[in-house]
């Protein structure tokens, strides 16, 4: 029996307010924001630059060790809200109780050494755990305002509206080669058929969904078939793959929809172009904590545009661009262009499992 691709839908209301702290990306924002905060406040003070800089190189040394000990236990709580429901009003909490808690331990334990006692004599140990606490959740409103902010809604919202006009005509040329199929060839059509519902139920999905790096492959792979149905020899595909077994593709998430659109920019403007085979590159490789994948493709150059001008689909490379950044900030990237005759896509994002 045919393998069918699985669908994972996020539980109702399993939805991680937390910031991913254990991104390098937050983690930069967060210590920018409080070092910058503490800094401001020593300057207004208004005792001399070299004086407060002085202050504040002491004063750091404990706003990191709290921040980045917050940081990493908020790390494991967002990871507990991965597996379990926790209400929204909880994990809001949670990102001031901990640090007003990592500080009231903290400042605690240092309370009685001397050299504390002597750079902060007057530190209101109630204030700053309040102030802890006031920074965290703002710090948390300010993650979760941006993730709402910089949604890929707006691309998302574009790209449906060009897919409404793709899709029906990928699906009536799908249609009319699988009715030439019937016939001479009945159980490769009735395959066909089920490849096409398959992707069209996917293609419906929230493209916020993950799902494993081996179902996106097996995806692209039903959609290469189709296509190979229509376009015969001149479709020809390269799958290679390096440092990864196969259970690190069983294991490694990755946004649903993100290689997929990769190959049918591949298609459309390095085969359907082509009067001859042309070969569609696609390299999956493993370097330590991160996932490569780069695909390539035939280019033709557009006399009506620049020389060196790449063709593609801009929209969905856009949209990958923003889905990369909303889901794996600065540790995800993707870049793009013209090598030689070819025309190739590059992504670059965290292995996670």
């Amino acid at each position: 029996m045919r393998q069918q691709i699985i669908e994972h839908k996020p539980q109702p209301g399993n939805i991680s307010l937390i910031p991913d702290c254990c991104n390098i990306g937050i983690v930069f924002r967060v210590l920018i924001v409080v070092n910058t905060l503490v800094l401001l406040s020593l300057l207004a003070r208004g005792q001399g630059f070299l004086i407060n800089f002085q202050e504040f190189v002491e004063t750091s040394m404990l706003v990191e060790l709290i921040c980045l000990t917050s940081l990493f236990l908020l790390c494991g709580v967002r990871g507990m809200t991965n597996k379990q429901y926790v209400p929204e009003w909880v994990q809001r909490a949670a990102c001031g109780v901990v640090p007003a808690l990592i500080c009231s331990l903290l400042l605690a334990y240092f309370d009685g050494m001397e050299w504390f006692a002597f750079s902060f004599p007057h530190l209101q140990i109630e204030y700053a755990i309040f102030l802890c606490f006031v920074i965290g959740m703002s710090l948390q409103h300010y993650f979760e305002m941006r993730s709402r902010a910089f949604s890929p809604a707006l691309g998302e919202a574009r790209l449906q509206a060009l897919q409404a006009r793709i899709r029906p005509h990928f699906l009536f040329n799908s249609l009319n080669a699988v009715l030439s199929l019937i016939r001479t060839e009945p159980r490769r059509a009735e395959t066909a058929l089920e490849d096409l519902a398959d992707l069209f139920r996917v293609l419906m999905r929230d493209t916020r969904d993950m799902t494993t790096l081996q179902e996106e492959i097996r995806l692209c792979e039903q959609y290469l078939a189709i296509e190979k149905i229509r376009l015969g020899e001149r479709l020809q595909v390269s799958w290679h793959t390096e440092n990864l077994t196969e259970q690190d593709m069983q294991d490694a998430k990755i946004a649903a929809l993100l290689l997929q659109p990769l190959l049918e920019n591949a298609v459309h403007y390095g085969v359907e172009p082509s009067i001859k085979p042309a070969m569609i590159m696609v390299a999956i490789r493993r370097h330590l904590d991160k996932i490569e994948i780069t695909v390539s493709n035939p280019f033709h150059a557009d006399p009506r545009l620049p020389q060196g001008n790449p063709q593609g689909n801009q929209m969905a490379l856009e949209n990958i661009r923003q889905r990369l950044a909303l889901l794996y900030d600065i540790e995800a990237q993707l870049s793009y262009g013209v090598i030689g005759a070819s025309f190739e896509v590059k992504l670059h994002f965290p292995y996670k499992k």
